[in-house]
């Protein structure tokens, strides 16, 4: 396909998305259903549609900057120094590079060295920091910058803090008078003390008298200082979960390591010192049958013991002196043990012989065998001497890691949770993905526990027979058995103390397993720790960062039993050979511990005579940096003959092999099986190896493999991978050009070598994952180069362009796949990350140089795009060059061609574009860069163009992988694109002409491709989608940066057209709406955001041809006559010059309009996404250091003027924080010109809400609220949630803040009403949402955070208040979650309940809460002060409008509500500045209009007149003033304002708490001095009224001050109140105003009956007052008796309403109190019996004692609650009363008798509490027949006393008197007070036989209940009877009873009737038992028969002892009664006490 067809194909792609787009739109706007609601008629284009932005670089190019003064001037274009280049040294860890010096390197190691020392090259965005991906602010960033806020000062803090204030401190005021006694304080005494209060500061200048526009601009300039500079540093951070556009730049590639131990040897001591004794430290992992670390060599020996190996030694080089070292492990398991193996010279014997000294011989016993240890002294030293340079094993022995770490516990023992174990965060980073390692049972960690000195005393002896690795696995896994064989054994005893540590971060003098020094590394000559080299136990994949080259050589095994003559002491030597002869031995082993640094030859131990010995030795040897064909390893055979023999030599050779080390260029690793040669090998062996049979050698045992070794390499320079090591072979071939080559078999030759080429590439993906990890920064840069230098085989060029991008998928791929573990939270790779953005670079020249330019014999050219190709090329290769590429035929000119044609045809006007301005090169504002300036054609391929190109036409499968990590080819892109600016110079190129056309058509494709693939698979894997989504929307974003920006919004606009097309027909289309929104919102993160929005231009009309829509259709302006300014509209609305204009901005505002459409689905969460998109941008614009000018932060709040409209509209769905659901737009109603009559709409307000927001007791005037603002159907849908409403209006808050006042002026001057009175409402709303809740709040709140508390607050509100019924509630929350899909509502579920550990911890500290109250109190005053600027904008708007009424008391409720509710002091002077302004300015509003406005504003300001804060006060008192002298001059009078004043003061002392009557007397005083001050009214009587009210309000306050002091005693509080209630008879308004207090109070303490008295008392007093009843709505409506349970007086309460209801004919109340009534007598008959009613218990309590005052020797009747306990009320009163007058005061007499004063302790307290019970008498027992007439009006109370004769309450039935005393009150309960006075009190005295008449008569009552109870009780009865026929013990029986009193009969004749009576009480008694036993025989059970013949039997007896008492007779009783016998019935037969 020619490249012409080629694009026309790619056009085609495009074409047809656009052409789908066109169509869907042009459907969607002829009529679909979504579409009428969002295409509003004044936006012109709907909000559903991308309006096509304005050609961004032409708007720049047209409009030069010199117009735009100051610091605007930044915001028009980026900076000029946006992009740089850096170059940061690559980070090395050891002083010295490590890198190899030599000239002569092969190209696979110089390119690795070349890659291991270069400087990582990173392309800096240079303001990239400010942008929100990068700084996000989050909680602990705005903790940082609230530092340093003043503390803002609130009444509520300090009236808490002050709670014993001042006027609590005199002691005189404590005792409290009776109420009724006291008279009035004289108006005397207190002018007297008022005279003398000292009055606050006055303001200055109050009185005088001022222009409106003087005092409006002071007030402002006032406003203005101590503002918070940032309003949403105050806020919450926005939240992280939403946070998709959060990056973090990718740490640099590192080193890796695991976590690291650092262990020291200290000392090893044997029990006998004789020989020098060597020791080995190495990490073993058992599980895995791995050794996981080099081994690690020390000497302890002492200088003395060292000395006998002199004759061998040479000096030790300081780094083999080491006697600690650093292991590393990346896996963590409980499986690992330190292994110690300890080694000693050779000597005659075997290991046992050798050991045995040391297991037999103790050190105490050194004196005793002192001979003996002379001789193995001797012995020991000839051995040093001869045998020296030998070593034989000797003993080992093991540490379980595990136990140290897990038996020391972590470092701090306190902190034994999961989270402090791990390492930090840092560290975790800097180690890399394999700590993960560890999970599970084997969780062990080695980086954090406390540090352990271990002591090891038992060693193992090693066998000669068992030395390999496999046995010392078979013992390890012994060990950590119970019953462990090697505990069996007789140990060597020795001690070795070692310490075990976590190792330091940087530890000082430290080696790398290479020996370089590790930084810091302060002396060479301090003794070194050794890091020691990790053999992982399972893969690691990390890149190689630095240059590393080791070869590791394991001998195994040895076979030598066929071997004839003397082989048995065998030693192996190794050497590095360079060449045969034996000179060129290369000294690159590493010496073991005191020796030489570097060694040319090792041996292994020697085993004594052993044939076939098995070795653990590991030789490391430092692999040459170039190994070549004749490099091999020479292995020596020795017999050492261990005894000196005379013509024995020392050491006999006796066999020898090799092993050659490349093999086909390739390093040769891994098991071998050697045969050995006998003979010495001949020359030129070394080219093969020994398994080639050479003529005429002898082999041991017949050329089999007798030497088993094994060969490890650990290096970044040898890949030991066949795929990897081919490719980079044929890579370097061809960068060499040396042919022919021979690859392993094959030689190739030029003609074969690119297909060799092309299959290496495709089998790449075959490597194994850790080396390709390992060598992934090798094999991408050579592919990056294949692309970008295509190699020239036989001078033509090699397109490899799709073979490089598939093989460069394949590795991303596989990379990603390997570290799947580590992604970060947007699926990226870090590794690949870190690549791109430290190591990627375009291949050729040095960065700081022009790029060298080629051989001039061939010229590469782009094949796609070639530019300028030689013809000669052309002749050689007639054929298309590459099979990769077919798209080759026409080739256009090179690019500077292009550039020049296009700036011929466009005729660009250079002098008015950037080139020339002070950005240019050498201009003012120029940045110096590095390169030097570009010169020539660009011979090479362009990287992302060639990497667009191959991504769009590449085929399925690549595809799919490439869109896996479509992320990393985005970001590869588009550094290559920077690198290709900045290395150009292209930068200063106009951005149009930047990249060539083609690239970017194919930019367009992929986006497009890219972005049908996000929708497509939205559904079918929605983790891809969200993948896919951000990655192109970063791309987009990382794009504006660099290319024409106009291009790219177009770009936007395709991928939103596409999105919109597939919304049509989404089955779900949240997920699509969600995927869009995190678009938009990373779109939104640029750092130029604001900049790329041309916030400068002022807003162009539409282009269109049609008339301005918004002034032909919107109604016509409230304030002015002409039409609205279109341009101002249209810069508050999302009108179409919006959003093309500021593009960016009005996409973020549409995604959040059409969030908020009550239509759109999935509501809540794509409100949170939006508002939170929203609040993220504007929290980042608050802490960008370029926008802190006020002019320009006004530019950028310009770009978000919609929001406010937005907001108003969706008004009716955000939370209510202010109210129930009637008053949501109290205010757009008021406003609301069409509304007619009373609709029903929002029904009328709850009483108890409309009071909460009148701010105290008076109800707001009857009008009804009528909801108006949209229609029903706006309303229904979805509503927000608090956190969601709360967001929305502090971004609403933070637009008004910082917008430009001069056109928030202009806008609102253009508002209709109602739309005016919708944002009264939204700021009155603001002002709810963000009232100051107190530090106690905080305090409470135990920490759910704010947000989820505010919705649940909310909630119960909604369902105490009763303004939301349980089945709306039922309704809502279906349809809540009907409307959020399924899938939806789970993601809605995790992102609300998600809980964030660092802000939900549930015990704040005290700081961390005052902290909060503190930037709480700042946000609330911020907040209240934006609402106050923006009030004084519209009263300043709506000075001359015929409207201006209305709006004017709207504002004026709006300023109320705000001093109404809780604010700082700072606020509070400036509102009350502008409430005197508005009063001054507009009188008529409160004396003419509306009453309520002005009572209102009376009780605010005598709240603040009382305030504890001088401020508040001063300003408050100047308000009282103005208004009293404002209505004074309307009228002469101020009597309205004197009335509202009294009554409020009235509601305010009655209602509020902690009200301080001390500084409302000051306040007093202040108002006062004004009027003696105030010139002007001199000559009026106005001082003299004002003197009058002052004086008469400060007796009300005296009044009160006794109330403040029984605030915690309810009882006395209620007497005070009812007596100031009846102090005002003479003031209708006020007694109710007190009768509602005391109500109020009642309902509190759950007083319902006594709060529905005062209610009915005040309807009483209402009906009294209003001759002619007409108003219904003053009577209660007695639901407060409802809740008392008095549902009988309900009926009472309406028999007087509806004769009222009936002349009113207002039938549907009469329905509704029908209703109530048929409620009321239906719980009646439900609760019959009364049990389940629960009226009061009554208590008499007697006061004793001087301390009580006037309540000495009263007494009271209390009303308790029901089921009140004596202890109960004893307790409350005796607690009261002891915290009034101190410890030890107040006693509580405990019984009933009389008191008898004298015998009191004058000084002390006594309160005599008694139960009573009500008492009626029988005739009242007629009428009494309910439960509730039993229960109501009660005025006798009884209780009754037993005593005896001697003083005793209780004897001998002989002696038991009884007293009864009946007391009576002055009122009858319930009434309107808990607490009544005693008024009567009758005393009654009972003889014994009364006391025992009483007695039967009542157990004879309760025998009858029992019996005749229906249905009938079996357990009660029985229980009765058990009491009556019973034998009793210790309890006065019935049977005792009759024997006391009937056995005689009395002497005295007065006594005959009660001995009577109580035989005839007794024959009752007994016929009632008889019948209980009847019914319960009647009643039981089988199993109860025994029982009942029991109980008759008890009752036989009963009877029959009773009978002869029964039987006597009186024969005094028929003689007729003389008269002086009293009639003992009529209770004149005692004494009587009158009291």
């Amino acid at each position: 396909m020619a490249a012409s067809e080629r694009r026309a194909f790619a056009h085609k792609i495009n074409r047809t998305v656009a052409a789908e787009v066109r169509k869907q739109v042009s459907r969607e706007r002829s009529g679909s259903p979504h579409s009428s609601r969002r295409s509003s008629s004044s936006l012109g284009v709907p909000l559903t549609e991308v309006i096509e932005p304005l050609d961004f670089e032409d708007v720049l190019l047209s409009r030069p900057p010199d117009v735009e003064p100051g610091p605007l001037r930044d915001l028009i274009e980026f900076p000029a120094d946006d992009l740089e280049l850096l170059k940061q040294p690559r980070e090395c860890r050891t002083t010295e590079s490590g890198v190899p010096e030599d000239g002569k390197l092969d190209a696979q190691v110089r390119a690795a060295v070349a890659m291991y020392s270069e400087d990582w090259v990173i392309v800096r965005r240079r303001y990239q920091h400010l942008s929100t991906a990068y700084s996000p602010v989050t909680t602990e960033t705005q903790r940082e910058r609230q530092k340093g806020l003043t503390c803002q000062v609130f009444e509520q803090d300090i009236s808490g803090d002050e709670r014993m204030g001042p006027e609590d401190t005199d002691d005189s005021q404590h005792c409290s008078g009776s109420p009724e006694d006291t008279p009035r304080s004289s108006g005397a005494s207190s002018i007297f003390s008022l005279r003398n209060l000292a009055a606050d500061s006055l303001l200055p200048a109050l009185l005088e008298r001022a222009a409106p526009e003087d005092v409006d601009r002071r007030n402002e300039a006032l406003r203005r200082q101590h503002r918070a500079p940032a309003l949403l540093t105050l806020y919450p951070a926005p939240d992280e979960d939403e946070a998709v556009e959060r990056c973090s730049l990718p740490e640099p590639p590192r080193e890796h390591f695991g976590q690291r131990i650092l262990v020291k040897c200290l000392s090893l001591k044997f029990e006998i010192e004789i020989e020098p004794i060597f020791g080995t430290l190495a990490l073993y992992d058992v599980r895995e049958k791995k050794k996981i670390s080099e081994n690690f060599y020390f000497d302890l020996n002492s200088d003395s013991v060292k000395g006998l190996l002199r004759a061998h030694g040479t000096h030790p080089a300081i780094s083999t002196l080491a006697r600690s070292a650093i292991f590393s492990v990346t896996y963590p398991s409980p499986d690992i043990f330190l292994v110690v193996k300890l080694e000693k010279v050779l000597q005659q014997g075997d290991i046992s012989e050798c050991c045995e000294p040391y297991m037999v011989m103790k050190e105490a016993d050194t004196a005793k065998n002192k001979e003996k240890l002379e001789r193995l002294r001797l012995a020991a030293e000839q051995f040093c001497t001869r045998l020296g340079r030998y070593r034989m094993p000797f003993a080992w022995t093991a540490v379980h890691l595990a136990n140290i770490v897990s038996s020391v516990g972590p470092q701090d023992r306190d902190s034994d949770s999961e989270g402090e174990r791990r390492p930090t965060w840092a560290e975790r980073r800097r180690r890399g993905p394999q700590d993960r390692g560890c999970s599970g049972d084997d969780a062990c960690s080695f980086s954090s526990f406390r540090p352990a000195t271990l002591t090891v005393t038992n060693f193992f002896k090693q066998e000669a027979e068992r030395l390999s690795d496999e046995d010392l696995f078979k013992f390890l896994a012994d060990m950590r058995r119970p019953s462990s064989l090697l505990r069996r054994l007789r140990p060597v005893t020795a001690q070795l103390k070692i310490d075990i540590s976590p190792a330091p971060e940087n530890l000082h003098f430290c080696l790398s397993p290479e020996l370089l020094h590790v930084k810091p590394y302060p002396d060479p000559r301090g003794r070194p720790t050794k890091e020691v080299l990790e053999f992982p136990a399972r893969e690691v994949y990390a890149p190689h960062t630095c240059y590393r080259n080791l070869l590791f050589v394991y001998p195994h095994s040895l076979n030598f039993s066929s071997r004839q003559g003397s082989v048995r002491n065998l030693a192996v030597r190794i050497q590095y050979m360079a060449g045969e002869d034996q000179s060129q031995a290369l000294p690159v082993i590493f010496g073991k511990s005191s020796c030489s640094e570097f060694i040319r030859e090792a041996f292994t131990p020697v085993v004594y005579h052993n044939k076939s010995p098995e070795f653990y030795e590991e030789f490391k040897l430092r692999l040459p940096a170039c190994v070549t064909e004749n490099h091999h390893l020479f292995f020596t055979f020795y017999h050492v003959s261990c005894q000196p023999r005379p013509g024995t030599a020392l050491e006999t050779p006796v066999g020898f092999t090799w092993i050659p080390l490349l093999q086909h260029g390739r390093l040769r690793t891994g098991p071998f099986c050697l045969p050995v040669s006998v003979d010495q090998p001949p020359p030129s062996y070394s080219v093969l190896t020994p398994d080639v049979a050479l003529p005429g050698m002898r082999w041991v045992d017949g050329h089999k493999g007798v030497f088993s070794v094994e060969l490890t390499a650990v290096s970044s320079v040898h890949p030991q991978d066949p795929h990897l090591d081919k490719f980079f072979t044929l890579v370097h071939v061809l960068e060499e050009g040396t042919f022919p080559f021979r690859l392993k078999e094959t030689v190739l030759s030029e003609a074969t070598v690119e297909q060799e080429l092309r299959a290496s590439l495709a089998t790449l993906r075959l490597a194994s994952p850790e080396p390709l990890v390992a060598f992934s920064h090798h094999v991408l840069d050579k592919l990056v180069h294949l692309v970008v230098r295509p190699p020239i085989i036989g001078g033509q060029i090699v397109n490899l362009g799709r073979g490089a991008f598939e093989a460069m998928a394949h590795v991303a791929s596989l990379v990603h796949r390997s570290l799947e573990a580590v992604q970060d939270c947007r699926g990226h790779c870090p590794l690949l990350a870190a690549y791109v953005h430290y190591a990627f670079r375009l291949p050729g020249g040095d960065l700081s140089l022009p790029d060298g330019v080629p051989p001039a014999t061939v010229q590469a050219a782009t094949l796609a795009r070639g530019s300028g190709r030689p013809t000669s090329l052309y002749l050689t290769r007639s054929k298309s060059i590459s099979s990769s590429n077919p798209d080759l035929a026409v080739v256009p000119g090179s690019v500077d061609d292009e550039v020049s044609r296009i700036l011929a045809t466009k005729g660009v006007d250079r002098s008015h574009s950037w080139v020339n301005s002070a950005y240019a090169p050498g201009g003012s504002k120029a940045v110096l860069r590095r390169v030097l300036p570009y010169c020539g054609a660009d011979p090479r391929q362009l990287l992302h163009e060639e990497l667009a190109l191959q991504w769009v036409v590449s085929g399925s499968a690549v595809r799919e992988v490439a869109l896996q990590h479509a992320w990393f080819f985005f970001q590869l892109m588009i550094k290559s694109m920077e690198l290709h600016l900045l290395l150009n110079q292209r930068l200063d190129t106009p951005r149009k002409l930047r990249f060539p056309g083609r690239f970017l058509d194919d930019i367009a494709a992929l986006v497009a491709s890219v972005g049908l693939e996000v929708i497509t698979r939205v559904h079918k894997d929605m983790e891809l989608a969200e993948r896919l989504n951000a990655s192109l929307a970063f791309f987009i974003s990382d794009l504006l940066s660099i290319a024409d920006r106009g291009y790219i919004f177009s770009l936007v606009r395709a991928h939103y057209k596409q999105v919109a097309t597939r919304l049509q027909s989404a089955p779900n289309p949240t997920a699509l709406l969600t995927l869009r929104m995190d678009f938009t919102r990373i779109l939104c993160s640029h750092e130029h955001y604001v900049t790329l929005n041309l916030p400068c231009s002022p807003l162009s009309p539409p282009a269109s041809p049609s008339p301005s829509v918004s002034s032909t259709t919107s109604q016509s302006s409230t304030f002015s006559s002409q039409a609205p300014d279109p341009k101002v509209t249209s810069m508050f609305e999302l009108s179409g010059p919006f959003r093309q204009q500021h593009f960016l901005s009005g996409l973020l505002l549409t995604e959040l309009a059409l969030a908020l459409d009550p239509e759109a689905e999935g509501a809540s969460l794509l409100h949170k996404k939006a508002i939170s998109a929203v609040h993220s941008l504007l929290c980042s614009h608050d802490v960008d250091s370029r926008y802190t000018e006020p002019t320009v932060k006004a530019k950028v709040a310009e770009l978000y003027l919609p929001l406010l409209s937005l907001a108003r509209d969706t008004l009716p769905r955000l939370h209510g924080f202010a109210e129930g659901s009637g008053q949501r737009s109290r205010l757009a109603s008021m406003l609301d010109s069409d509304t007619e009559g009373e609709g029903d709409i929002g029904g009328t307000i709850n009483p108890s809400v409309a009071m909460a927001i009148a701010g105290g007791p008076l109800a707001p005037g009857s009008r009804a609220s009528i909801s108006q603002g949209p229609s029903a159907a706006a309303r229904s849908g979805c509503p927000l949630s608090a956190e969601s409403s709360r967001t929305l209006l502090v971004c609403v808050l933070w637009v008004l803040k910082n917008a430009e006042p001069a056109l928030l002026q202009r806008w609102a001057a253009d508002l209709a009403l109602p739309q005016l009175g919708r944002l009264l409402d939204l700021l009155y709303l603001c002002l709810a949402a963000f009232e100051y809740k107190g530090k106690r709040a905080f305090e409470r709140i135990n920490s759910l955070t704010f947000k989820k508390s505010l919705d649940m607050k909310a909630r119960l509100e909604e369902a105490i208040l009763g303004t939301i019924g349980a089945r709306q509630e039922m309704v809502r929350r279906s349809r809540e979650r009907s409307s959020s899909g399924n899938q939806e509502n789970v993601r809605w579920r995790k992102s609300v309940t998600h809980w964030r550990q660092t802000s939900d911890r549930v015990d704040k500290t005290k700081d961390e809460m005052e902290h909060e109250a503190l930037v709480d109190g700042n946000l609330a005053t911020e907040a209240s002060l934006v609402v106050l600027d923006m009030l004084e904008i519209i009263v300043q708007t709506v000075m001359l409008s015929e409207a201006r009424e209305s709006i004017l008391s709207a504002v004026l409720k709006v300023v109320l509500y705000s001093l109404g509710s809780a604010q700082s002091a700072l606020f509070l002077q400036h509102g009350l500045a502008t409430q005197r302004a508005l009063v001054s300015k507009f009188p008529e509003l409160l004396f003419e209009e509306d009453t309520e406005l002005c009572a209102d504003l009376c009780l605010r300001l005598l709240r603040h007149c009382g305030s504890r804060i001088s401020t508040i006060r001063i300003h408050a008192s100047a308000s009282l003033y103005l208004l009293m002298r404002q209505n004074f001059e309307i009228g002469h009078n101020f009597a309205r304002v004197k009335m509202l004043v009294t009554m409020s003061l009235s509601s305010l002392v009655g209602t509020t708490q902690n009200f301080s009557e001390e500084h409302l007397r000051r306040s007093l005083k202040t108002i006062l001095t004004y009027a003696e001050e105030d010139i002007g009214l001199r000559d009026s009587t106005f001082a003299e009224q004002v003197q009058d009210l002052m004086f008469n309000l400060h007796m009300i306050l005296t009044d009160t001050v006794k109330m403040k002091e029984h605030q915690e005693d309810p009882e006395m509080l209620m007497d005070l109140m009812y007596r100031i209630a009846r102090g005002y008879q003479g003031s209708p308004d006020l007694r109710l105003t007190w009768l509602q207090n005391m109500a109020g109070k009642h309902a509190e303490l759950g007083n319902h009956a006594e709060a529905a008295q005062c209610m009915v008392h005040a309807a009483a007093l209402v009906a009294e007052y209003l001759a002619l009843l007409e108003d219904s709505r003053h009577l209660p409506v007695g639901c407060v008796s409802f809740q008392g349970g008095l549902y009988e007086a309900v009926n009472e309460v309406y028999k007087n309403l509806i004769p009222i209801l009936e002349a009113h004919r207002d039938y549907k109340k009469l329905a509704a109190v029908h209703g109530k009534l048929q409620d009321a007598f239906t719980k009646i008959m439900h609760q019959s019996s009364g049990w389940e009613r629960v009226f009061g218990t009554y208590f008499r309590v007697g006061f004793y004692g001087a301390r009580f005052g006037d309540l000495d020797e009263q007494e009271f009747v209390y009303k308790e609650p029901s089921i009140t306990k004596l202890a109960e009320i004893s307790h409350r009163l005796e607690e009261f009363y002891t915290e009034r007058f101190g410890d030890d005061v107040v006693e509580i007499i405990k019984d009933s008798n009389p008191v008898d004063k004298s015998k009191l302790d004058p000084q002390k307290a006594y309160i005599q509490i008694t139960y009573v019970e009500p008492h009626f008498d029988t005739y009242e027992l007629k009428d009494r027949v309910t439960y509730f007439d039993r229960n109501y009006g009660l005025r006798a109370f009884l209780f009754c006393t037993p005593f005896t004769p001697d003083g005793r309450a209780h004897g001998e039935l002989a002696e038991q008197h009884k007293r009864k005393t009946l007391l009576s009150t002055e009122h009858a309960f319930p009434y309107i007070k808990t607490r009544i006075r005693v008024c009567h009190r009758e005393e009654t005295v009972l003889t014994p036989v009364e006391v025992a008449i009483e007695d039967m008569q009542k157990k004879t009552r309760e025998l009858a209940f029992a019996t005749e109870q229906d249905p009938p009780d079996a357990k009660m009865l029985q229980m009765v009877l058990q009491g009556s026929v019973g034998p009793t013990v210790n309890q006065q029986g019935p049977l005792e009873v009759a024997q006391v009193f009937l056995a005689e009969i009395p002497e005295d004749p007065k006594l005959f009737r009660h001995h009577n009576k109580l035989r005839l009480c007794f024959k009752d008694f007994c016929k009632k038992c008889e019948d209980a036993l009847r019914k319960n025989k009647a009643l039981i059970g089988p199993d109860q028969k025994e029982y009942h013949r029991e109980l008759e039997r008890h009752y036989s007896r009963l009877r029959e002892a009773l009978q002869p008492l029964l039987t006597q007779r009186l024969p005094q009783l028929l003689a007729p009664s003389s008269t002086s016998l009293r009639n003992s019935l009529n209770r004149s037969s005692f004494r009587k006490a009158d009291l």
